[in-house]
């Protein structure tokens, strides 16, 4: 039995849930809290393309993602080249979903580290909405947050690269201690200024391992260096 399924009296609460590093590890850290029950997993799916809007992750991966952590996955999904509208009326939408699936909750979790500015934009959509914002990682030092992501067992690769922060030549390179040692200098240890997203395949999170091979890494927006990372058919 997962650690959020037992306890039933702690207030009940989603996560945001992108596929990467950070949102891995923001689940691992609310359960080891254990002041909420994490019940659901939210992400965000550009239709067409089938996949997590920011990170480009499939949403194969996701849902396997969701099903090693014991959790269900709601799906948000947003046209492409949606705008700022249409995003928030479709995460509306979403938290209604959750809403009717566990009456009563009106927490979500996210896995910023810094941007007060996203912060407080997370804050006042979810005030809109009547939804209370949680942020269990926000100000922690981001390298020593990497270490403690490194030590306690979490496997990731780079899926996306942004190319005017980072050479593309980081683009699918497992998220070590080696990439961490390697990254310019200003560059985020945890690219939480958009220098890079990750794929998580493992941790302490995940009742078992994902096998995730590497595809081709692409350019696209003549930016941003995707790397396609498919499920291994077992």
């Amino acid at each position: 039995m997962p650690p959020e399924s037992r306890g039933g009296a702690r207030p009940r609460a989603l996560l945001a849930w992108s596929g990467g590093k950070d949102a891995a590890w923001a689940l691992h850290v609310l359960r080891e809290r254990g002041e909420v029950e994490v019940v659901g997993l939210l992400t965000t799916i550009t239709e067409g393309h089938e996949r997590a809007s920011m990170q480009g992750i499939r949403v194969d991966v996701l849902r396997a993602q969701a099903a090693a952590a014991g959790l269900p996955l709601l799906e948000s999904r947003i046209p492409q080249d949606c705008d700022n509208a249409r995003y928030e009326a479709a995460f509306a939408a979403a938290l209604d979903e959750a809403r009717a699936r566990w009456p009563g909750i009106d927490r979500i979790a996210f896995g910023d580290l810094l941007l007060a500015d996203i912060r407080a934009w997370r804050e006042a959509l979810c005030a809109r909405l009547s939804w209370t914002a949680l942020f269990p990682l926000f100000g922690a030092d981001t390298a020593a947050v990497a270490r403690g992501m490194l030590a306690g067992g979490l496997r990731a690769a780079l899926c996306c690269v942004d190319t005017r922060q980072l050479d593309a030549a980081f683009a699918d390179r497992d998220f070590d201690a080696g990439l961490l040692a390697s990254l310019p200098e200003g560059v985020d240890p945890c690219g939480e200024n958009g220098e890079f997203h990750t794929c998580v395949a493992d941790g302490p999170m995940f009742a078992a391992p994902l096998m995730l091979e590497r595809g081709d890494t692409l350019l696209r927006d003549g930016r941003f260096a995707y790397t396609d990372f498919r499920l291994v058919a077992g």
